[in-house]
């Protein structure tokens, strides 16, 4: 077997690593390591909990410490993540492999004050980790400068385009020296990737480990059908059970994690949310408390599916089943980290059915059917050949008690095809 030693990194790098306990590098670390060295542009898929962060800050940071600035350092290299929490995340893998090195680094993103951000800045940095928006606004302020960066990452391309990044891709390439290496890595490997690839890395050497939008092996998935109504009775039946240590639930929509979290509070469940619309101090806070065990439950949407690196979570409740199938793969990756093993737990209600086929298609495993809870819902359990489940007294309800459900479902198209329905309005 690989290990750290035989890659040929720098002495204090290595140190670093035997300080963390880290031996043997992961498959997509073992794969990218060797090319990066090299200087080769590196396309890199795997999915997540894999490793990439290592895959790409180790080589980098080889590179320059191997061939130090004089003077004040200068953004050389620029790493690119979609979501404050990753690039925080990155940062505290920076200082874990760079604690004997002289090299300095920032964390810039938006939703805090700035200042602290340009002060760090003008004293000058050698890696800069940084989320799209706040970047290109630094830099349209003067603060930041592109001339030097010599290693450009664009770290979880196919959420960073889930996201609406695309545009602010595009003109942070253009900022960017032509003279450079490029590195780009994502869990998932649609066309959309293929194509930005294309446009910006140079003869790039493909790593992919494990088949593209695999789930990890160590995680037990499993489905329970309810009824809408009843999900937050069923999550609370759930927690009941004292073995499931620490759970992130996640939701569709902001509005319906906090009322997640507020519902939890009535049972005494400690429990805290994680969205767009929280601070950045509070989502610091809630991560915190969910690292340390003093929150059980984090309830989170889709913004930190990839956001959240925490071993030992337990179980990933799909409280809301995503209408992108991909994003299934990416919230249950939340558990079965670092060797262990995890459960993965997906509500599925009448509404979401076809949601459910979608992922099993993707991920080409049947979800294992939980029906002994007190909330089974059978008119949510998809049929053969592609048929649905007529709701239980459809025929009986047609002009009345049934509300609103039934006027839904004869309106034409069902909601949440093409993104807008299902991660719409509904909670």
């Amino acid at each position: 077997m690989t290990d750290f030693a035989s890659l040929e990194l720098l002495e204090p790098i290595q140190r670093a690593l035997v300080d963390a306990q880290y031996t043997h590098p992961t498959p997509i670390q073992a794969a990218s390591i060797p090319p990066l060295l090299a200087g080769r542009d590196v396309l890199g898929c795997a999915q997540t909990g894999t490793g990439k962060t290592a895959a790409f800050l180790l080589p980098t940071l080889h590179k320059l410490a191997s061939h130090p600035t004089q003077g004040k350092p200068v953004i050389r290299a620029l790493i690119l993540t979609p979501t404050r929490e990753l690039a925080a995340q990155i940062g505290d893998s920076f200082e874990t492999y760079s604690r004997h090195l002289k090299l300095r680094h920032r964390v810039i993103f938006g939703g805090v004050n700035q200042r602290p951000q340009v002060a760090d800045l003008r004293r000058g940095v050698d890696v800069l980790v940084a989320t799209p928006g706040r970047l290109l606004d630094l830099h349209q302020q003067g603060y930041i400068s592109f001339d030097d960066v010599e290693f450009f990452v664009l770290d979880e391309a196919d959420r960073m385009l889930d996201m609406g990044f695309i545009h602010d891709i595009r003109k942070v390439l253009k900022l960017l020296p032509a003279k450079r290496q490029n590195l780009l890595f994502s869990a998932t490997m649609p066309s959309s990737i293929v194509k930005l690839a294309r446009g910006f890395l140079t003869d790039p050497i493909k790593v992919e480990v494990d088949q593209q939008s695999s789930t990890v092996d160590a995680i037990v998935q499993r489905v329970m059908f309810v009824e809408r109504t009843n999900k937050r009775k069923l999550l609370r039946h759930l927690l009941d059970d004292e073995t499931i240590e620490s759970v992130i639930v996640f939701t569709r929509t902001k509005h319906g994690a906090n009322r997640v979290v507020k519902d939890l509070a009535r049972a005494d469940v400690e429990a805290a949310a994680i969205h767009g619309n929280k601070s950045q101090g509070a989502r610091t806070r809630a991560l915190a408390g969910f690292k340390d065990g003093s929150i059980r439950v984090l309830v989170a949407t889709d913004i930190a599916s990839r956001g959240i690196d925490v071993d030992g979570v337990s179980h990933v409740v799909n409280y809301d089943l995503p209408n992108i199938s991909e994003s299934y793969v990416h919230r249950i990756g939340r558990t079965g980290r670092a060797g262990r093993t995890g459960i993965a737990i997906a509500f599925c209600d009448d509404s979401e059915t076809d949601y459910l086929r979608d992922i099993e298609r993707l991920t080409k495993t049947k979800l294992e059917v939980v029906a002994d809870h007190p909330w089974h819902f059978a008119g949510a359990v998809p049929l053969p050949n592609g048929r649905r489940n007529p709701l239980p007294g459809k025929a009986k309800k047609a002009g009345g008690g049934g509300g609103g459900r039934r006027r839904y479902r004869n309106r034409g198209p069902r909601r949440g095809r093409g993104g807008q329905g299902g991660g719409g309005s509904r909670p």
